[in-house]
């Protein structure tokens, strides 16, 4: 028998939860993953033009208006086409994009982890918080876009553009020497638990349909009426 997509949610988020946990003990402990992560940075650091544009893709005044204009959209489209909880998947989306900052700046003041030699001396540099706004902003808007694109290719397209966008900034964020690479990682395990979120809201709120506007105001639809 298939299991429904979201009673295999929590087995799904195991995996972000637990790396999550894993990196976050590293960082914390100095464990070996850290000399590793430092060495790796030091092989992929090289500060340049295209890197800092790249890294910019996570700034909230560039990702945050993104997923700001696709809410609106969905919110508009749920509305007009007459689905059920139409507001859900667009409050579920801001609700995510709110949580970002909720809990990252905790952790950074927690762990207390000191930034590259690429950026001035100074700590919180764990999670990366570009990344998960990336993560959260381009991925919200991709779940909720998703639904209303009947083109298989346009899916693909769509999902390959957020693909894009996301690992470009992460990349740009670590080659300029914004953050390590585990700090990027951190956030994509992060931005994964809160887009688990958005997706189980997207699944809950079904479209209203022809024959159940007729059926709620009283007419007789094809699968009520009489034989």
């Amino acid at each position: 028998m298939p299991v429904s997509p979201l009673r295999a949610l929590p087995a799904l988020l195991a995996l972000p939860v637990l790396l999550f946990a894993l990196i976050t003990w590293q960082v914390l402990a100095d464990g070996p993953l850290i000399g590793v992560d430092e060495r790796l940075s030091r092989a992929l650091v090289h500060p340049d033009r295209f890197s800092e544009l790249l890294s910019d893709l996570g700034n909230v005044p560039v990702a945050v208006p993104v997923l700001a204009l696709v809410l609106v959209y969905v919110a508009w489209r749920g509305r007009a086409d007459g689905v059920h909880r139409w507001w859900l998947p667009p409050l579920a989306g801001a609700a995510a994009m709110a949580l970002v900052p909720v809990l990252v700046a905790p952790l950074k003041a927690w762990t207390d982890r000191p930034g590259t030699p690429a950026v001035p001396p100074a700590v919180g540099y764990y999670p990366s918080g570009h990344t998960a706004t990336a993560v959260v902003a381009y991925g919200a808007a991709t779940l909720l876009l998703l639904p209303l694109l009947r083109s298989p290719a346009a899916r693909r397209v769509l999902v390959a553009l957020c693909a894009v966008l996301v690992l470009g900034a992460s990349y740009g964020l670590v080659r300029r020497g914004y953050h390590w690479p585990l700090d990027v990682m951190a956030s994509w395990c992060l931005g994964a638990v809160l887009l688990a979120g958005v997706a189980s809201a997207g699944r809950t709120a079904p479209p209203v349909t022809r024959s159940t506007r007729r059926s709620s105001s009283g007419t007789p639809s094809s699968s009520n009426g009489p034989n």
